[in-house]
């Protein structure tokens, strides 16, 4: 999303927008779950005043991180071993939140089902329709987009706290109030194990992994940066991965609110970086 960020910066919306759209497919599975179990699992919230500002502070920090939630994984599993520094600043972030005892409690959005469903089923026709008229290079930016969001609705649909910076979170939070009941399952830490090994052969595969280090100032750069992710995270109910393929698919005004706020964010900090 940084990247879309500055290509639309520069005058190349595309990127960015087909980011924004990523999750339009991700009703395909999380649909299926509600005609079989009734259960609906897309929920929507108001937008409230934490979801603006945690937007901006997770866009700043994705900025000046040089990469958003899933992205900082994929770059440590490249050899980046700078981006420890970013994870610990997550952690620091959701500590000192947890010791804030921050009382956010959004409040839920009631769309009818029949409403939410039918709109996601129109914009994916009108989306696809689009996507015939792009020139080839488009579209397969366009359907490897989509792609990663109708897989990343079919993980949801199996742990919906799928994104790595979830489980983080969970763990910081059990060792620091010492709660039995937000320890992760097994699921979740196999899951999480996969995604990362993935990355990691995927970065041997292509010779792009190279074990990288740093000067302490940049660690310092990246633990801030991570703190302003962690902190907006917390605010905003999720990052960009959980807001473009959960909170926006599923129609919630909050996520529409944290996703602008978040473009609003990266590119100020793409422009303090500057």
């Amino acid at each position: 999303m940084v990247r879309g960020v500055k290509e639309a910066r520069d005058g190349n919306p595309m990127f960015l927008i087909a980011i924004i759209f990523s999750g339009t497919f991700s009703w395909l599975s999380i649909g299926l779950i509600y005609v079989v179990t009734e259960q609906n699992l897309f929920t929507t919230y108001l937008p409230t005043w934490h979801f603006a500002v945690g937007g901006f502070l997770f866009g700043l920090g994705a900025a000046l991180n040089q990469g958003c939630g899933v992205s900082t994984i994929s770059r440590l599993a490249r050899g980046q071993l700078v981006m420890l520094a970013t994870i610990a600043g997550w952690i620091v972030a959701w500590i000192a939140f947890s010791t804030l005892m921050v009382d956010i409690k959004p409040n839920r959005y009631e769309m009818p089902v029949a409403m939410q469903y039918s709109a996601l089923i129109v914009g994916s026709i009108l989306i696809g329709l689009l996507i015939f008229r792009l020139n080839k290079a488009t579209q397969i930016l366009w359907l490897s987009m989509l792609a990663i969001g109708f897989m990343a609705g079919c993980i949801f649909v199996f742990e919906a706290h799928w994104t790595p910076s979830g489980l983080l979170k969970d763990v910081s939070f059990y060792v620091w109030n010492d709660a039995e009941h937000l320890w992760p399952s097994a699921e979740r830490f196999m899951l999480i194990a996969c995604l990362v090994l993935g990355m990691l052969i995927a970065a041997i595969v292509t010779q792009s992994f190279r074990l990288q280090t740093a000067k302490m100032k940049r660690y310092l750069w990246h633990l801030g940066s991570g703190c302003l992710m962690g902190f907006g995270a917390v605010l905003a109910g999720g990052g960009n991965d959980t807001q473009l393929l959960v909170a926006l698919p599923a129609l919630s005004p909050a996520g529409l609110v944290a996703v602008l706020s978040i473009i609003v964010g990266i590119y100020t900090g793409t422009l303090l970086k500057r």
